[in-house]
C-alpha cells in the first residue's frame, strides 16, 4: 500500500534525527517541524497544525541563545553593537544557510502551489524550518538540548561572524549623504510580507530625493542595513567584496 507523505516522512526520522544528532522522544514533534503552511492547506485530512507556531517559539529560543553567548563572549560590547550582532547571526539568509549544512531541506512538505514556484521565497521557507526544528527540540527536551543542537553543528559559524567586524552600513551612507547633500538618507518601506511573528520587509534606501539602493530583512533595522549597503555599493561609495 502506497504511503502517504506523512507516512514517508515518520519513516525518515531516524535518518533526519542522525544529521539533527538529536533524538526526540515525540517524533511528532520533528514531523510537524517540516510541514509547512501549504501542505497544511492542501492537506487538512493528513495534519491538524503546520509548523508556525514552532518557528515563533524557535525564533525566540534561538535569539536568547545568541543573546546569552554574545553577552558572555564579548563583555566590553555595548548593547547596540550586540544587539546588530544578534540580528547579523540570526537573520533569515543565516538560519537557511545553516539549515542547507544540516542537508534536511529535501524533507520539508510544501503544497504543490509552493512546490511549483521555482525557489521563489525558498530561503524564507529554510529559516522557517530551522527556526521550528529549534522550537521542537526545545519542547522536546528543553533549554540544554536547543543550546546543544545549536553550538554542535554552528559554532564555527558563529565564531566567523564574532571575528568578521560587522560595519554599519546606515551610518556609512548617512555620513556620505550628509557630507554630500546636507542631508540625511530617508528609507521607505517599499513591502512586508508574511506572518504577523515573521515578517519580512523590503526597504528602499533613498539618497538626495533618489531611490538609491534596496534590502530586506527579518526587521525594519536589517532591512534598513541592507538598504544601506546596496545604496552605497551601487552609488561606488563601496567596492569591497
Amino acid at each position: 500500500m502506497t504511503m502517504n507523505p506523512i507516512e514517508e516522512l515518520m519513516a525518515k526520522v531516524p535518518s533526519i534525527e542522525e544529521k539533527l544528532g538529536y533524538s526526540f522522544l515525540d517524533k511528532k514533534l520533528l514531523v510537524l517541524a517540516f510541514v509547512h503552511r501549504s501542505f497544511f492547506n492542501e492537506h487538512r485530512d493528513l495534519v491538524q497544525q503546520h509548523n508556525e507556531r514552532l518557528e515563533f517559539l524557535g525564533d525566540s529560543v534561538l535569539g536568547l541563545i545568541i543573546s546569552d553567548y554574545l553577552y558572555a563572549h564579548l563583555p566590553s560590547e555595548p548593547e547596540g553593537q550586540l544587539s546588530h550582532l544578534r540580528s547579523h547571526i540570526v537573520e533569515a539568509s543565516s538560519c537557511a544557510q545553516l539549515l542547507n549544512q544540516l542537508d534536511i531541506a529535501q524533507y520539508v512538505l510544501l503544497g504543490r502551489g509552493e512546490r511549483m514556484n521555482d525557489g521563489r521565497g525558498r530561503e524564507t521557507i529554510l529559516a522557517d524550518l530551522f527556526e521550528a526544528l529549534i522550537g521542537a527540540i526545545y519542547l522536546d527536551g528543553g533549554m540544554d538540548a536547543a543550546k546543544a543542537f545549536v553550538f554542535d553543528h554552528f559554532a564555527e559559524k558563529i565564531e566567523e561572524h564574532l571575528k568578521k567586524p560587522l560595519r554599519n552600513w546606515k551610518a556609512e551612507l548617512q555620513d556620505y549623504s550628509q557630507k554630500k547633500y546636507q542631508k540625511p538618507p530617508v528609507y521607505k518601506i517599499q513591502k512586508e510580507t508574511g506572518p504577523d511573528h515573521s515578517k519580512i520587509f523590503q526597504v528602499i534606501a533613498v539618497v538626495d530625493e533618489v531611490d538609491a539602493g534596496e534590502g530586506t530583512g527579518a526587521s525594519k533595522k536589517e532591512a534598513e542595513q541592507a538598504a544601506a549597503e546596496d545604496a552605497l555599493r551601487k552609488l561606488g561609495v563601496v567596492k569591497d567584496g
